[in-house]
């Protein structure tokens, strides 16, 4: 087993000893089928505790989608979502000829499945900031992918801004129903009932 992937078998433990790292599948069994995981935002750790959410041969197939500038800004965060995460990076500051959606598309059609973060930022409201534009335009160019809701619950206290070492505490991850874009759907409206389903699995942890 190479140290990558002991690398992540320990740090999925981690997530779990510190957090709980529950999931909880509501509508949508954990499935061996190409999805794109979408949820509310509220720290750098969101993805983590996705990840080891997920059943281990599911981690294996899902990249989370990471920024460019922050997590490559040193060696180790580098390797840890290169080699462990196999991350997929973004740019937030983008040049006007750039799709920033572009790598996103590229994993999927590849056949990977995502976990992304409609919100686009970190928030911390006890809801999610309106969705942006990327899940419509995914789900628009590759509608045989799944989309599941999920809702990050407890994290912010785990992880609080600013923070660099996890504060010990239940978490969980409550994944919804798959969500689809229905023809001729609107893009604000696609969004908003996204973000629903997202808002809907609060009251179901």
């Amino acid at each position: 087993m190479k140290l990558a992937d002991l690398a992540g078998l320990f740090l999925a433990f981690l997530a779990r000893l510190i957090t709980g790292a529950q999931g909880h599948w509501r509508g949508s069994p954990p499935k061996a089928e190409q999805r794109i995981y979408f949820a509310n935002h509220q720290s750098h750790f969101d993805w983590v505790l996705i990840w080891a959410a997920l059943p281990r041969e599911l981690r294996a197939v899902t990249r989370p989608i990471a920024a460019r500038d922050y997590w490559t800004g040193s060696p180790f965060k580098a390797w840890l979502t290169k080699e462990v995460f196999n991350a997929v990076y973004v740019s937030r500051q983008r040049v006007d000829d750039e799709d920033p959606l572009e790598p996103l598309m590229e994993a999927l059609r590849n056949g990977d499945s995502l976990v992304i973060f409609p919100e686009g930022t970190r928030g911390h409201a006890a809801e999610p900031a309106p969705f942006k534009a990327g899940l419509y335009h995914l789900a628009e160019a590759f509608p045989g992918v799944t989309l599941i809701p999920a809702w990050i619950d407890n994290v912010q206290r785990v992880m609080p801004k600013g923070e660099v070492v996890p504060v010990p505490l239940l978490c969980s991850v409550t994944f919804g129903a798959p969500v689809a874009l229905q023809p001729g759907e609107d893009k604000r409206v696609f969004l908003d009932r996204a973000r629903q389903a997202v808002v809907a699995l609060r009251e179901a942890t």
